[in-house]
């Protein structure tokens, strides 16, 4: 058994684990990071991701004309968070309004500092369940890196490395921890076991489990990093809400890497940690199938924009405000009560050219390559971006038509439940487009649509400008089947503000910390019920940086 000693151990080398080795290493401390994926890998999740984060009154926003305040995000996150625990909602939402303090303060200029910059333009994700004071965002927040997911990795990787040619970082990839060492109460190091090196594994390929060795890794504090459940798809069923979200799926799609499997959760509990909010969980109702995977069951998420038309497995149109891009788990209710696990978008070419986008850094190379022609080209110019457009074209959720006979019967061969009715999709879409013939209209999709275009960042690159969907001067036409995809969990180990983490009894585990999505990122549940976007890598950033620097001071 190989044996080391360092300052602090850090397990796990995604972006939490990376911002708790940077403020340690600023501090001096020597850190041994420990992960169970290979150099590659480096960054983790953070690294595939559109790279959004949630800021408030930024200089972004107040350019397009948003008024926002730290009062109003409060607002927003504690009535999407819906906080109904009290014992383990205390640290989550303490964690709230800190993060929100954090995302109105300081949170831009560390990170500008860095060298992150952001896209001019302010997205407005999860938009709301239709109440002030209820779920989503009451402006546009969502901050797109300049650069996507790469370059969040990027700013805090760089000078982790310098760290480790300094000496003061040791990276210990392919080594997989199975236990935390506890001695008198106190976290005092980690051990499990080496695996075999896989150097030549692309990022996000799935690794083997092959053991070589032993090791131990002993240290002043141990900081868990390690990521939730997002691909374990038994502990997500075993944990699912039904009571709250309907029967778990049975087909659901992976949209985070196979390593993404929540073992840590159960080891930490195991040694005493507080495990904490363990039925809350954030999947996505726009999964599809990824025609060019990297990992396993690999799949996208749409993120769209508000017009195309939902409908429930049986034909039927979503029920207010269940609209794309609005509320995401009350959407994921709706689909469910069904009794199927899918759903529909029927849209035009008009709709797709303005209004998709696709999750991941890879599926938008003009953003993450930070090439400003390309970008310009590809959002403004006519036509769908690249990967959308690839998408259409080989993409298995997709049919593409030149009229609804047609459209409805390719989606009758590929759906997984009732055959569709030509005749009443052709009702419901038509009593939809005689909503357009005035600038007024009682559907109340149409209504948010045109309140969307009110804001300037909207009309110009995100919303299609209202319009009938079986007019052909718009066509063809288009029908996705929508798929459950995993994504993030809300829950886990229970910690304080400095993320350390808390036994059951609500005292602190000595040495111990947590950080990041398996932490909920922080307090074990900092999102309550509901995510506001754009939180997941802040929340990483946040509760990363407070390990470190809780862990360096001792």
């Amino acid at each position: 058994m190989t044996q080391q000693h360092a300052d602090a151990v850090v397990v796990g080398s995604g972006l939490a684990g990376l911002v708790a080795t940077y403020e340690l290493t600023r501090a001096g401390r020597r850190v041994i990071v420990v992960d169970q994926e290979n150099r590659n890998n480096l960054g983790g999740q953070a690294f595939w991701s559109l790279g959004g984060l949630f800021l408030v009154d930024s200089p972004e926003q107040r350019r397009l004309g948003i008024s926002d305040s730290a009062e109003l995000a409060l607002q927003d996150w504690m009535g999407s968070a819906g906080f109904d625990r009290e014992d383990e909602d205390y640290w989550p939402r303490q964690w709230a309004r800190a993060y929100v303090e954090f995302a109105a303060g300081d949170k831009r200029q560390y990170l500008h500092d860095l060298g992150l910059r952001f896209v001019p333009v302010v997205g407005w994700a999860e938009r709301g369940g239709g109440f002030a004071d209820g779920h989503g965002n009451s402006v546009p927040r969502f901050h797109l890196t300049w650069g996507t997911g790469p370059e969040v990795v990027r700013i805090f990787a760089e000078p982790v490395l310098e760290a480790e040619k300094r000496g003061l970082v040791q990276f210990r990839f392919r080594h997989r921890v199975d236990e935390l060492i506890v001695e008198d109460g106190v976290a005092v190091g980690v051990r499990g076991a080496a695996l075999s090196a896989c150097d030549d594994l692309e990022r996000g390929k799935a690794s083997d489990r092959e053991v070589t060795g032993d090791f131990e890794v002993r240290a002043g504090a141990v900081i868990v990093t390690t990521g939730g459940i997002g691909h374990n798809h038994d502990l997500i069923r075993k944990n699912w809400p039904t009571e709250r979200l309907g029967k778990a799926p049975e087909h659901m799609i992976s949209g985070v890497p196979a390593y993404v499997d929540g073992r840590m959760l159960g080891i930490a509990e195991a040694a005493g940690a507080g495990l904490v909010n363990r039925d809350r969980m954030w999947h996505y109702t726009e999964g599809i199938h990824n025609w060019d995977p990297i990992w396993p069951d690999h799949a996208i998420r749409i993120i769209p924009g508000p017009s195309s038309l939902w409908l429930d497995a049986n034909g039927n149109r979503l029920a207010a405000p269940n609209f794309p891009g609005f509320d995401t788990n009350s959407t994921m209710r709706e689909i469910l009560k069904t009794g199927y696990d899918y759903s529909w978008f029927v849209l035009t070419q008009s709709i797709v050219e303005k209004e998709f986008m696709l999750s991941g850094s890879e599926q938008n190379p003009d953003f993450t390559s930070k090439n400003l022609k390309i970008a310009a080209r590809s959002r403004l110019s006519k036509g769908a971006p690249g990967p959308v457009d690839a998408f259409t074209r080989h993409g298995d959720d997709f049919v593409v038509a030149d009229d609804l006979p047609t459209l409805v019967a390719g989606m009758n061969r590929i759906a997984r439940g009732p055959a569709l009715d030509l005749a009443h999709i052709e009702r419901v879409i038509s009593a939809r487009d005689a909503q357009i013939d005035n600038k007024f209209t009682k559907d109340a999709q149409i209504m948010a649509i045109t309140n969307a275009r009110q804001y300037v960042g909207d009309r110009v690159v995100r919303v299609a400008k209202p319009h009938k969907l079986l007019d052909p001067a718009h066509g063809p036409l288009i029908a996705v089947r929508l798929n459950i995809l995993t994504r993030k969990t809300l829950g886990g180990l229970e910690t304080n503000l400095d993320s350390a983490v808390m036994r059951p009894d609500g005292t602190p585990f000595d040495g111990l910390y947590a950080a990041g999505e398996v932490a909920g990122f922080g307090g074990g549940g900092v999102h309550g019920y509901n995510a506001l976007e754009g939180t997941f890598l802040g929340g990483c950033i946040f509760s990363g940086r407070a390990a470190g620097r809780a862990a360096a001071r001792g």
